[in-house]
């Protein structure tokens, strides 16, 4: 038999078949037995008959949390213990392992490869190899993989924008359109990319949308600021004082005009996750909604990008005066 220690269940009875070894007991409880806060109750075994014997435990005690208290109790357990949760999550297993599967043809399991992904092998074999290169994260702490991939990034958006200028030399293209199309296109694609996957895996739009505006950031501030530090400091030690070359002067026509254009589309652009914010059809966040929002929400960017473009270009090539 089987005593209940809490008020409003009452005493049951397990019975095993023959040949049973174990039995599962279900306990219903009402809602009006269980507070607001956590509750804790008795199961205790006694009475055997049919020649049974109880073994060593006889009781449980039985602990009803809340969920709040539940995730608190999960924490201190992982803190207590320093648990490293990043090797409980399922992913290579060596950095060998990485090498092997990017050697591979569908990651090793050809049997299952189907035409398309001997095309794509081949392809993306040199990405593939080079994106092997990253170490696991698990390997000291994540930081030799946070390294190496910034390194990566940095080497891959050297190559495409080198690319680009030399693509925009052979077609006749001037450098300040050049630098607004094809290198800034170039560059931008590996921030793009991890928009787009912060975008879907997070809950939130702080990560998407805080990306965009670090890296354009970290473009204006250190992609600027360094080269002009070191090019001034550099003219002022090799140059004397009273000679012109001594200064670092940059003159750009178009310069102005692009500016107060990128302006005008930033303010825009601010304006509209400011209106979604506050809309309820936008459900009220700046990124989602419904699929008319969202595409509304796609148009008005991808728009301001292409009039970017083009009013840049025409003034560039003076069709627009400024």
């Amino acid at each position: 038999r089987i005593q209940i220690l809490f008020e409003g269940v009452e005493n049951g009875e397990a019975v095993f078949e023959h040949g049973e070894v174990t039995k599962s007991i279900f306990i219903r409880l009402h809602e009006e037995d269980i507070a607001e806060d956590s509750e804790t109750f008795e199961v205790h075994l006694f009475e055997c008959s049919g020649g049974a014997v109880l073994g060593k435990h006889r009781r449980t005690i039985v602990t009803i949390l809340k969920d709040d208290d539940y995730q608190t109790l999960i924490t201190r357990v992982a803190n207590l213990t320093s648990v490293n949760l990043d090797k409980l999550v399922i992913g290579k297993e060596s950095w060998k392992q990485q090498f092997i599967e990017a050697l591979s043809v569908n990651g090793g399991d050809i049997d299952e490869a189907e035409p398309i992904d001997f095309v794509l092998h081949f392809v993306t074999f040199g990405w593939k190899v080079l994106f092997a290169c990253v170490p696991p994260a698990h390997i000291l702490g994540g930081w030799l993989c946070f390294c190496i991939s910034l390194m990566i990034i940095g080497i891959i958006t050297a190559v495409i924008g080198d690319l680009a200028t030399v693509l925009g030399l052979c077609i006749g293209l001037k450098d300040s359109v050049t630098a607004i199309t094809l290198v800034a296109l170039g560059t931008s694609l590996p921030d793009t990319f991890a928009s787009k996957v912060a975008a879907i895996n997070e809950d939130t739009a702080d990560a998407a949308i805080g990306n965009i505006t670090g890296s354009n950031s970290v473009n204006v501030f250190l992609g600027l600021g360094i080269p002009w530090i070191i090019a001034t400091i550099y003219k002022s030690v090799s140059y004397d004082a009273k000679d012109k070359r001594s200064r670092y002067i940059v003159t750009d026509k178009s310069l102005p005009f692009a500016i107060a254009l990128y302006s005008i589309a930033a303010i825009i652009t601010l304006l509209t996750l400011t209106f979604r914010r506050y809309s309820v059809a936008a459900g009220k966040a700046e990124l989602g909604g419904t699929v008319s929002i969202k595409r509304i929400t796609s148009l008005i960017c991808v728009s301001l990008w292409l009039i970017y473009i083009l009013c840049a270009s025409l003034q560039a090539y003076g069709h627009i005066s400024f």
